[in-house]
């Protein structure tokens, strides 16, 4: 499949899912991440950051997307993203295919609503770490979606331990993907699926 085909592939998926309204009172603070992709093979592959190990950060070596918390000074969500993705691994998205944006999903730990948006690269990029970010890596979509990948993790967030659905990246010394992030690797794998036009939901919490 060319460059240009399998990313026009998944923006007119992305195009045909319509995203459901917020509800008019909501007090979560928004936030925005990347979901960057990039075709090797046959397939797809997508960027991952590994975040920075720090006792007072509840996200501290978590596996996720680069992004961040919306900033006074970001237009729009979409800006968050892009902002956020060039402060922590060195990415400028202005140039890239933007294919669309999954349904907002808020935090079932923190008061958060989180806002993704879909880029296809074209050309190979070499991300930077940040001091945010402990690593940053690619990880096959097909690889993701695999049955044996999945399972049910015990997890640590904010001091305490959880049992989350989560995937299991086989990545020595990395933490399993759980989350939001893992939520929206599943709307995405979805939206690919469904040939159908749908409403994707405001999500709630697990």
């Amino acid at each position: 499949m060319s460059d240009t085909a399998w990313s026009k592939k998944i923006a007119q998926r992305l195009g045909r899912s319509m995203i459901a309204d917020a509800p008019s009172v909501d007090d979560r603070k928004p936030a925005a991440v990347a979901l960057i992709l990039r075709q090797v093979g046959a397939g797809q592959e997508l960027l991952f950051i590994e975040r920075a190990h720090h006792p007072d950060d509840p996200w501290s070596g978590n596996i996720g997307f680069p992004g961040g918390r919306r900033d006074p000074v970001d237009e729009t969500l979409r800006h968050t993203a892009e902002r956020e993705t060039m402060e922590e691994v060195g990415i400028d998205l202005s140039g890239a295919c933007y294919l669309g944006r999954l349904s907002d999903i808020v935090g079932a730990n923190l008061p958060v609503r989180v806002s993704c948006f879909v880029y296809g690269l074209a050309e190979q990029v070499e991300p930077t770490v940040s001091p945010e970010v402990h690593d940053v890596f690619w990880f096959a979509l097909h690889e993701l979606v695999a049955p044996q990948r999945q399972l049910t993790a015990q997890v640590s967030f904010g001091g305490k331990l959880l049992e989350a659905p989560a995937i299991d990246l086989g990545l020595p010394g990395k933490a399993v993907l759980w989350g939001i992030t893992y939520r929206l690797v599943n709307q995405f794998r979805e939206v690919l699926e469904s040939g159908e036009e749908r409403q994707l939901p405001y999500e709630l919490p697990l």
